[in-house]
């Protein structure tokens, strides 16, 4: 249900800026509006009209002129919120938009609470649980791939493929019912078998969504990015590069990065996290062996790994060690291999990184220059992000999402071994959680829907 008070937030950030905006919404919008403008709230319809911009004088509680904004009225429920909205479009800066807030205060609205605009339009029927993720994730993205798929979702095609997925359910609880309260009546002889194969077909759609949507989640989480390499090789010279900032210390001393240093970094539209580690070699160290430990896990974890070898020293040990590394993660990761220090004389032999297209680079000199072997790798890692990111699937968008898609996937997985033994009860129990689990992408499922689809799917005569 909604609530009758009235709500008020800033919708813009206080900053240096021509304007702010704020919003009121609930029952009381148009009377603490017409109260601040000094207008006859009887009358202030005949001068404030629904989505018609207004030129409007806005005053303090003792009369004083506060500001000559624009005022905009939404009429319930041609609204976000499904509510009556007042939205006030002031001049900038922070004093004028605390003060218009504060007066809103004073007449009977309260601050908003995070997202409740949001969670009042869910609750007046404006929007699906879907779309409201949708609207939050919207505010966070970051590229152009995360954009497009996120308005997919809020023109509902999220809430296609639930009520696609609902109806099917719904079809096999009712066919289920069916079978068990009227099973001496004359159904379907291969029921039973239909039901199975349709679950499988169901189970099989899920699947490759919820997999599709793993292997995509770096577009809205960002890429977990390692730098790897043994000591000296030039990756905190290359963390502080990317960065433009000494972030790093650098040092000839191995073993200098003990510990993982790691930093947001945004590359044509692709939020990166960097992640700088210690240099991986065998040493006797206690801390330097737990950061090299460290190391190793941070790669595992990432999907993007670079990966420095040293051009003006023949391979080591360690180099082979990391080889060896880059061939176990060569189907799992996105690899890029850099020689470094190619301003001094070429020792390493590169032909053994030939299977991994090697890219030279030189962290000295003009790193800033577009025409820099810095400007050249950084075009080189964005090629290699942008490869195989076409979204022509629905995927999903947030934690709530997946583990509502995960529980839809056990409940049917549990419900095929009832099925086969025709033990109907527990097969509606367990149909009864997925449908559960799935409707809480949207909305909740009622147990009437079932009803309704066993009664119109059936001419049972009764």
């Amino acid at each position: 249900m909604l609530n009758n008070d009235t709500i008020v937030a800033p919708a813009t950030t206080y900053g240096h800026s021509s304007l702010n905006v704020l919003r009121l919404s609930g029952n009381n919008a148009l009377f603490i509006a017409a109260k601040l403008a000094r207008l006859d709230f009887n009358s202030i319809e005949n001068f404030i009209k629904p989505r018609i911009a207004r030129l409007t004088k806005i005053y303090f509680e003792k009369g004083l002129l506060l500001d000559e904004c624009i005022l905009l009225y939404f009429k319930a429920p041609n609204s976000y919120t499904t509510e009556d909205v007042v939205e006030f479009q002031c001049h900038g800066g922070s004093f004028i938009a605390q003060n218009i807030l504060q007066e809103c205060l004073k007449l009977g609205a309260r601050l908003a609470n995070p997202g409740e605009f949001t969670k009042r339009a869910f609750l007046g029927g404006r929007i699906d649980l879907s779309q409201a993720q949708a609207i939050a994730k919207l505010i966070e993205s970051q590229n152009a791939n995360t954009h497009q798929m996120l308005m997919r979702h809020l023109k509902g095609e999220m809430q296609d493929f639930c009520e696609d997925l609902r109806t099917t359910l719904i079809s096999f609880l009712a066919h289920s019912e069916v079978f068990i309260d009227y099973a001496d009546e004359e159904l379907p002889q291969d029921l039973l078998g239909n039901l199975e194969k349709e679950l499988q077909a169901v189970l099989k759609n899920l699947n490759a969504l919820l997999e599709q949507s793993k292997n995509k989640r770096m577009l809205f989480d960002g890429y977990k990015l390692c730098i790897i390499g043994k000591p000296n090789v030039g990756k905190s010279s290359l963390l502080n590069a990317l960065l433009r900032r000494n972030r790093a210390i650098v040092s000839d001393v191995a073993g200098t990065t003990r510990d993982s240093i790691e930093e947001n970094f945004m590359l044509g539209g692709h939020l990166l996290r960097l992640i700088d580690t210690a240099g991986i070699r065998e040493s006797a160290d206690v801390v330097e062996s737990e950061g090299i430990k460290r190391s190793l896990e941070k790669a595992k974890e990432s999907d993007l790994l670079l990966v420095l070898f040293d051009g003006s020293l023949p391979l080591s040990a360690e180099d082979f060690q990391i080889i060896e590394l880059l061939k176990a993660y060569k189907e799992q990761k996105k690899i890029l291999v850099l020689i470094n220090k190619t301003d001094l004389k070429m020792q390493l032999d590169s032909k053994v990184l030939d299977a991994f297209n090697p890219l030279l680079l030189s962290l000295k000199g003009d790193l800033l220059s577009e025409d820099s072997l810095l400007e050249r790798f950084k075009l080189r890692l964005e090629e290699l992000l942008d490869t195989n990111q076409k979204l022509e699937s629905l995927l999903l968008v947030s934690e709530y999402q997946f583990q509502a898609v995960q529980n839809c996937i056990s409940a049917l997985k549990s419900s095929l071994n009832p099925l086969e033994n025709g033990e109907l009860e527990l097969f509606s129990f367990h149909i009864n959680e997925a449908l559960r689990a799935i409707s809480s992408i949207t909305k909740p499922y009622e147990y009437s829907e079932m009803l309704d689809a066993m009664f119109s799917d059936f001419c049972l005569g009764k």
